[in-house]
């Protein structure tokens, strides 16, 4: 065999060989991370790429389904009191031992995040109070019942006290405070590129399997499908939709999929009586009121909708139509309430009912890296409000630019994406369509300020009630004003797609969290 020719071979071999010898991960990530500081901004990409370094009390598996995290063990010792016992033996990365005032410096720091929209506040804004125990014991008083706490609290990450204090979001970016208790050590974080971690070998959970983890930032889909077709990285998510028959018939690749908790929506602007930015009327001229507090114009742009035609042609049928947020068969999904079906002549109608019988002209701003397909189905939706008289206009924005104008009120109306990651109703209902307010915690992410004082009100009392059941009928009672009102247009749900290389396996996950520990060898 010729020289160069067998120097390939064993190139070849050595490249296929270097992931099931546990060396090193590539990862290629659709969607950018703000920064490194774990409280920073409540999106899943953040969460789980901090996830490396960092973890929370309780835990979720690829199902969505509680299990142990940093607390062992947690109990309702009354219905205001919640008793959460710490894991034995868990170390911080500089070899610290994790103690319970760790946990009730984290659950006040939340809150207080320097440049944070308060996305985690919900989570910790029950707790009254935090009373230690012992090292290994606290128990987190509420106001009223809150049966969901340790679903909550599955969403905040635990940092140290002797790390933590003081420290602001760019000593987390630096590595200077990113010290945590997880699987991999932080090594470095570049905005707009990626991170690195280092395995961390006194994890408590067991060693982990990579040596090392290259966390690449690729939102073009084009070149995330050519990182994974030429071996550039070893694992792809959000599997573009037009290179997925491709990408599941080459023999070098494996995909994984599971139907997702992630809803892409649409949000008029609620935040003022007057006209919102990118709206105006048919001929360019200003309009005196804000369209869109009118239910019979959001009800209009609703019909105007084909949620079939946008989940099977834009999105490839990696989407599923739905008048929700929520998957048939989870916790207080409404079976009643079913996706819009279109109808443009009833759109019409109701735009004229509500004084626009010419329409009016509208900005739609949406995201162009942060979800699979948002511009394009952006544009799609704009062919559709057209149609009906409302000129649509889509500004399509980088992911970073989107997340900070939209906490301003600066879109009249927008696209957004919103994870259910505890699997039941009220985790939209509190942050989406929840009135905004920090000092509860409610409606961060609620950029157009939608408030419903009767919705507001259902959800407080749902999320109080003790028994499941009771608690689930009055949820499904919430999504159906939520959904009556159309304080969001809901599209569809995505199903979530990660490309691996054969040789590896990764475990899909519902939350569709793109984490090293799920990526393993095949078995031969």
């Amino acid at each position: 065999m010729p020289q160069c020719c067998r120097a390939l071979l064993l190139a070849g071999i050595a490249l296929q060989t270097m992931p099931a010898m546990g060396q090193a991960l590539r990862i290629g990530a659709a969607s950018p991370v703000s920064s490194a500081d774990p409280h920073i901004s409540n999106t899943t990409s953040n969460f789980a790429m901090t996830g490396h370094v960092f973890e929370p009390l309780v835990a979720r598996d690829a199902q969505l389904r509680l299990r142990p995290g940093l607390a062992e063990s947690w109990r309702a010792i009354s219905d205001t009191v919640w008793e959460f016992r710490l894991r034995p033996g868990v170390l911080w990365h500089d070899g610290r031992p994790l103690v319970a005032e760790d946990i009730a410096f984290t659950i006040g720091r939340v809150p207080n995040v320097p440049g944070s929209s308060g996305g985690f506040s919900g989570a910790v804004k029950p707790i009254m109070r935090v009373e230690v125990v012992d090292e290994r014991t606290l128990r987190l008083h509420t106001a009223q019942p809150h049966p969901l706490l340790p679903n909550d609290l599955a969403s905040v990450q635990i940092i140290s006290r002797h790390a933590g204090t003081g420290a602001a979001p760019e000593d987390y970016n630096s590595g200077k405070a990113a010290i945590g208790t997880g699987p991999y050590r932080f090594v470095r974080y570049q905005p707009g590129q990626g991170a690195a971690f280092a395995r961390n070998d006194s994890y408590w959970g067991g060693r982990p399997h990579w040596a090392e983890v290259d966390y690449r930032f690729l939102p073009n889909n084009g070149a995330r499908s050519a990182a994974i077709l030429s071996g550039d990285v070893d694992v792809i998510d959000q599997v573009p939709g037009n290179d997925l028959a491709r990408l599941k018939r080459d023999p070098h690749l494996r995909v994984s999929e599971i139907p997702g908790m992630r809803l892409i929506y649409l949000q008029a602007d609620f935040s003022r009586e007057g006209q919102p930015p990118g709206v105006s009327g048919p001929e360019g001229e200003p309009l005196e009121r804000n369209p869109f507090l009118d239910l019979r114009v959001r009800r209009a742009l609703d019909l105007a909708i084909d949620r079939a035609a946008l989940a099977e042609r834009v999105m490839e049928n990696t989407a599923i139509p739905t008048g929700q947020w929520l998957p048939e068969g989870t916790y207080s999904h409404n079976p009643d309430v079913r996706p819009t079906r279109a109808d443009p002549a009833a759109a019409r109608r109701l735009l004229a009912e509500a004084g626009f019988p010419q329409g009016f002209r509208v900005t739609l701003s949406t995201p162009n890296d942060r979800y699979p397909g948002d511009a394009r189905t952006a544009q799609a939706v704009a062919q559709f409000w057209t149609r009906i008289g409302v000129r649509t206009e889509v500004e399509a924005l980088p992911w970073a630019t989107y997340l900070a104008r939209g906490p301003k009120q600066e879109f009249g109306f927008r696209l957004g994406g919103w994870g259910s990651s505890t699997g039941e109703a009220s985790y939209l209902l509190r942050n989406v369509l929840g009135t905004y307010d920090r000092q509860k915690g409610w409606g961060s992410p609620n950029f157009s300020r939608y408030s419903n004082p009767e919705l507001d009100a259902l959800t407080s009392r749902a999320i109080a009630i003790m028994n499941d059941d009771a608690r689930e009928a009055a949820l499904r009672q919430a999504v159906q004003i939520g959904a009556s009102d159309l304080g969001i247009l809901p599209l569809f749900l995505l199903k979530n797609a990660w490309a691996t290389r054969q040789d590896l396996v990764y475990e899909a996950r519902a939350d569709e969290q793109t984490l090293a520990a799920s990526v393993r060898p095949a078995r031969r």
